[in-house]
Order: C-alpha cells, then sequence, then structure tokens
C-alpha cells in the first residue's frame, strides 16, 4: 500500500488524520507547521515529537520532495529559472523574479501540458501528469530556500494549465495560504488560464480572492480556434461571461494576457475588436511580446508597433501595461529550458 505522503494533505485533513491514527489532533497543526512554516524534510527532524511517534509517522507516511536540478541565472536582471527533478524522474521548471515590490515566484501545475496553444513551449511533447500539491508548493520552499528570501507573489503561469488540474490546485491554494505554514495572502496570487469556462465558474464560487489572469491571445474565435485548441470547445463570449461572474463574485480585476503576434492578431480589426469584448469587463490588459519558437514560425512585432497597440487601447480607457520581459537570455518563458534538457541536455 502506498505511503501517505504528509505534505500532500491540507491543515483540516492532517489534524484529521492523527486523530484516525490514535493521536493528538494538536500533532496535526505541529506536523503542518514543521512542513509548510519551516520547510521540514525529515520526520526525523521533528524534535518535538517522541521517537516512537517519529517511528510511527515513518511506516506510516514520508514527505515528497523535489531537487533542484539546475539553476540559470540571467545576466540582464535578477531573474532565476530552476529546473526540478521530481522523485519519479520527471522534470519541471519554476521563475523567480524580482519585481519592486518584492519576489515573484512563477511556478508549473503539470508536467508538460495538453492545451496545445500553438506558440507555448510547454505544451510540444503533451502531458505527463498532474502535479500534486506537496510538488507546488516545493518549488516555492527551495526556491526560498536556494535565495534565501522569502517569496512574496505567486503566479501560477509555469508548465500547465491550472484548471486542469484544479483539485490539487485547490489543495496547493488551501495550504500555502494557511497562518499555520506560509500564510500567502491570497490576493498575493494569480492564477493563469486559457479560458476552460466551467471551472473558472467554480473557481468564482469557491470565494478565493486570487487574481485570475485570462491568456486570450486573439479576439476573434476563428484565429483564436487556429492557434489555441480549447477555442474550439469555449467562445470568447462563453468566456468573458465567465471572467464577469467570476469578478462579480471575488471582486477581483481579472487580467486580460494577450500575446502579440505579428500579422497575426496585432492588426486594426484586432484591436477594434479587443476593445469591443472587454471594453465593459473590469480588466487589465496585458501585451506580451511573442518569445518566438522554433515550432511556431511567426515573429513578435517591432517595438513601435507594439507600443502603438497599446497606446490606441489606453485612449479607449482601458487599462494596459505591456510586459516587461525578464531572463530573456536564460530561455524564462515557460517550457523552454525543460524542452531543451529533455531534447538535447543541458550544461
Amino acid at each position: 500500500m502506498r505511503k501517505v505522503q504528509f505534505n500532500n494533505l491540507t491543515y483540516d485533513e492532517l489534524v484529521d488524520f492523527f486523530d484516525s491514527i490514535g493521536e493528538e489532533k494538536y500533532r496535526g497543526q505541529q506536523l503542518f507547521a514543521f512542513l509548510h512554516k519551516n520547510n521540514g524534510k525529515s520526520i526525523e527532524n521533528l524534535s518535538t515529537f517522541s521517537k516512537g511517534l517519529r517511528d510511527k509517522l515513518s511506516n506510516i507516511g514520508e514527505i515528497n520532495k523535489i531537487t533542484i536540478l539546475k539553476r540559470f541565472d540571467s545576466k540582464i536582471d535578477e531573474t532565476k529559472k530552476y529546473l526540478f527533478l521530481l522523485e519519479d524522474g520527471n522534470i519541471i521548471e519554476s521563475v523567480a523574479m524580482r519585481y519592486a515590490h518584492g519576489l515573484t515566484a512563477c511556478i508549473s501545475t503539470q508536467v508538460g501540458c495538453r492545451m496545445g496553444c500553438r506558440f507555448c513551449a510547454s505544451t510540444k511533447g503533451g502531458l505527463i501528469r498532474n502535479l500534486y500539491p506537496s510538488e507546488m508548493v516545493n518549488q516555492i520552499y527551495s526556491i526560498e530556500e536556494n535565495l534565501n528570501e522569502k517569496i512574496k507573489n505567486i503566479v501560477l503561469m509555469g508548465s500547465g494549465e491550472p484548471l486542469d488540474n484544479y483539485e490539487n490546485v485547490l489543495r496547493f491554494l488551501d495550504i500555502i495560504h494557511h497562518k499555520w505554514g506560509h500564510n500567502i495572502s491570497f490576493r498575493n496570487i494569480t492564477l493563469s488560464t486559457c479560458g476552460i469556462v466551467p471551472r473558472i465558474y467554480d473557481l468564482a464560487d469557491e470565494g478565493l480572492p486570487i487574481t485570475l489572469s485570462l491568456s486570450l491571445h486573439s479576439p476573434f474565435d476563428g484565429l483564436r480556434k487556429e492557434i489555441m485548441p480549447i477555442a474550439k470547445r469555449y467562445s470568447i463570449n462563453d468566456i468573458i461571461e465567465a471572467c464577469k461572474y467570476y469578478y462579480n463574485k471575488t471582486k477581483r480585476r481579472i487580467t486580460i494576457e494577450y500575446t502579440l503576434i505579428e500579422g497575426t492578431n496585432d492588426r486594426d480589426e484586432d484591436l477594434k475588436e479587443l476593445v469591443k469584448i472587454v471594453g465593459d469587463l473590469n480588466c487589465h490588459v496585458n501585451l506580451i511580446p511573442l518569445n518566438p519558437i522554433e515550432e511556431y514560425n511567426k515573429n513578435r512585432p517591432s517595438s513601435k508597433s507594439i507600443e502603438k497597440f497599446s497606446s490606441a487601447l489606453a485612449k479607449k480607457g482601458i487599462p494596459v501595461t505591456i510586459r516587461r520581459e525578464m531572463g530573456s537570455d536564460i530561455n524564462a518563458a515557460c517550457g523552454q529550458l525543460r524542452r531543451r534538457f529533455i531534447d538535447n541536455g543541458l550544461k
């Protein structure tokens, strides 16, 4: 029988677990804090437990671990890119980015991705499996330990579609937010989705005030279907209605991610339709110049064209920013390093 992985359990589950094995419930609180506040890695190091209890727990369960396989440091800015080795041999990646408001970690929620967006390196090998909550929190804890600094903000925007791993992501949010653990505010967490409509409604009903970020990338259903297969299931109208529901439930402004692709979605007609779509949605548009990959033969627009698109949105009263490119010299866009490592190996 497979052992219990203690750092996969939420606070309430851990408390109930101790009760189920005939131990005092408060021991669950102690173990939770050991794991998620102090980044404990071995039951043997939990000195507040008797040796008998430590032995008992070691026979029943274990602590899931990940290992830093390689770290890449940008020479342009302070961005750090991590390749992590999971216990089953799979590889994931995360990015640590420094902003004026503190250190932000962009983490993965799946090994690979099945969404199939044509311009994204994460999806080229398909979905291998979902990540467990422990593997998500361990990305945070490993970066903090490596840099000797606390993460202030978390972005679920690395490899994988978070809403395609819904239950595990919810458990991750419960764990990372809990007061006996890392106690990170929900308002400091952003979840990015390509638009799985039913799950957007489900997430809204959870009542968690995290920021929802929608990867839109085209205001036209036809073009969106070409570059984002998810669009064949959910229309833009359906997605925007779901986003409005999310805002009404959480009062959190929606972020619209829009990757600018030269000659594809940066035209005047794209701009006009985008304004029409988001005009009555409480949102902020984040323009992302395309980060080219070998499998997608398109280019980013010129800096002048990007600025023109941004200015036109602003003139229509739509809040807009151009994403600051970080770690471009270390392939910091999601999926690129992992794919290079798997295909060719990295030194």
